[in-house]
């Protein structure tokens, strides 16, 4: 399989993947890019993603960093779900940034995979956390018969 044919299967996973992502749609992410083993989400904190310290929720910035996780380890149209992940907060986001959650997959055989997630704040200049999941592959296509 050529490298153009691995970017056509990843974008059409993307898309048929965030047709039906309710979830982060409801959050106000943005699918930026997809590749082969790769994913960029974008989500701009709004006001009510505020926690009681007037920072975002540390949950928000997890559902960001797990989507770009799961768009990257389903971008090979084969069904992924997680089997562990980590988070390290290392700054806090503020009402009106908007963020960026970076996949690269480190490392991916059999039914297992490895991919690190860089959430960052561009226009801080900021890295916001970093994040580290563990993929576990179901039988199946995400989108039957793509090849």
């Amino acid at each position: 399989m050529t490298e153009s044919d691995r970017k056509r299967i990843a974008k059409a996973v993307g898309g048929a993947m965030w047709e039906q992502d309710q979830a982060s749609r409801n959050l106000g992410m943005r699918l930026k890019e997809i590749g082969p083993g790769h994913a960029r989400i974008e989500m701009a904190v709004l006001p009510e993603m505020a926690n009681g310290l007037g920072i975002c929720h540390g949950g928000k910035i997890f559902s960001l960093a797990d989507t770009a996780f799961a768009y990257a380890c389903n971008s090979h149209n084969r069904i992924a779900v997680a089997s562990a992940c980590h988070i390290d907060f290392l700054a806090p986001a503020q009402t009106g940034d908007i963020l960026e959650a970076e996949a690269i997959e480190r490392a991916a055989g059999g039914r297992t995979g490895v991919y690190d997630v860089v959430v960052r704040c561009p226009g801080r200049q900021v890295t916001i956390a970093l994040f580290r999941g563990k993929s576990h592959r179901l039988n199946g296509d995400v989108v039957p018969g793509l090849r």
